[in-house]
C-alpha cells in the first residue's frame, strides 16, 4: 500500500483489532506508536504476546498508559507528531459496566475526550475511532445502519460508546 502518512498512533494496540492493524501498518513501513493499559478484562498474557510480536519491528514504540491519564497522553503527543490517530481503546463488556461503571466513564468518556484534545492541540489531520453495535440498543431492524435511531442504549457500555458518535 502507498500511504500518504507515516506516523500513526494506535490506542488499544494490544487488543485483537489494534494488534492486527498495527502489524499491517508496520509491515507497510509506517512508524506506529501503540498505547494500551493492558487491563485484565481480557487475557493480559495474550495482550503481552501480541505486543512482543509488534516490538520486533524497529518502527514500533509502546506506552502502557490509560487514556484517562491526561498528562502521560500529552507527553506522548509532545514527543511525536502524528499524521493519524486510531482509537480502538475502550473498556469492553456490557455486564461489567453494571459492576464497575467508573471504569467505563474513565476509559470510554474521559479517555476519549483526552485523546480528542491531544489531537486538536497537536494538529492531527485524521482521527479514526471504533464504536460498537451495542449503541443500537433494542433496535431490531437489521442490518444496522448509521441512519437508525440510537437514542436508547440498554447499558452503560452502550451509552459510553454512543457518546463517541
Amino acid at each position: 500500500m502507498n500511504f500518504q502518512f507515516n506516523r500513526v498512533l494506535v490506542t488499544g494496540a494490544a487488543g485483537f483489532i489494534g494488534f492486527h492493524l498495527s502489524r499491517r501498518l508496520l509491515k507497510d513501513g509506517c512508524h506506529v506508536t501503540g498505547i494500551d493499559n493492558l487491563n485484565p478484562y481480557y487475557d493480559v498474557k495474550l495482550k503481552e504476546a501480541r505486543l512482543e510480536k509488534l516490538t520486533a519491528f524497529e518502527n514500533f514504540s509502546f506506552y502502557k498508559i490509560d487514556l484517562s491519564d491526561k498528562k502521560s497522553l500529552e507527553a506522548i503527543f509532545n514527543n511525536t507528531k502524528y499524521d493519524v490517530v486510531v482509537n480502538l481503546a475502550a473498556q469492553a463488556g456490557v455486564r461489567y459496566s453494571i459492576e464497575n461503571p467508573q471504569a467505563y466513564v474513565d476509559s470510554n468518556i474521559v479517555g476519549f475526550v483526552n485523546l480528542l484534545e491531544c489531537c486538536r492541540h497537536n494538529d492531527v489531520k485524521h482521527l479514526v475511532f471504533a464504536s460498537s453495535s451495542s449503541v443500537y440498543g433494542a433496535n431490531t431492524k437489521m442490518p444496522f445502519s448509521v441512519h437508525n435511531n440510537v437514542d436508547h442504549p440498554v447499558s452503560l457500555y452502550a451509552a459510553t460508546k454512543k457518546q463517541m458518535n
